[in-house]
């Protein structure tokens, strides 16, 4: 079963690279912020690389004007995901993290298996907005779709939400 709003973010470390590589635990990385994660299913793949990865980046300065920051994840090594990145122009404060053993996917429940394709156990294509650790959206794709999981989707949501009176 899959995390739901109003859950907390799993524990675990995801890597990345900054002058070598580094471990952050999630309770760190998601701490005293409003933060996106989007997860692909993996790195230099088409819709991840023509259209998912680049819709944040080309949004990247409204989820800041939001104060959201914003994060990538996939079941990729801290290396590929420094590669794609540079490759892509993902500016310095998006962050493009390894979750290389899909340790954060499975803690989720947002594990797939693509060992059809060659490619192993997968992040499902997702999306969640979290505030200090606790999810407050999360847009699951279908198999083989991309609509909810977008940045402009996910911006429309938090707009959405902005507009709504406090209870």
């Amino acid at each position: 079963m899959s995390v739901q709003p109003g859950d907390s973010i799993p524990e675990v470390v995801l890597k990345y690279i900054n002058d070598g590589v580094q471990a952050i635990d999630t309770p760190t990385l998601f701490q005293s912020r409003n933060m996106v994660l989007f997860a692909v299913p993996g790195a230099f793949t088409p819709t991840c690389s023509e259209r998912h990865l680049p819709g944040f980046v080309e949004h990247f300065d409204a989820f800041r004007a939001r104060g959201v920051e914003v994060a990538c994840i996939a079941v990729n090594d801290p290396f590929v995901m420094q590669a794609w990145g540079q490759q892509l122009g993902v500016p310095d404060a998006l962050r493009m993290l390894s979750d290389g053993n899909g340790d954060l996917v499975r803690a989720l429940g947002l594990e797939m298996d693509a060992s059809a394709y060659g490619m192993g156990r997968r992040a499902k294509r997702f999306s969640l907005y979290a505030e200090d650790g606790v999810i407050r959206h999360l847009f699951v794709e279908a198999p083989g779709e991309f609509k909810v999981s977008s940045a402009e989707h996910m911006l429309a949501q938090l707009d959405q939400a902005a507009d709504r009176p406090a209870s």
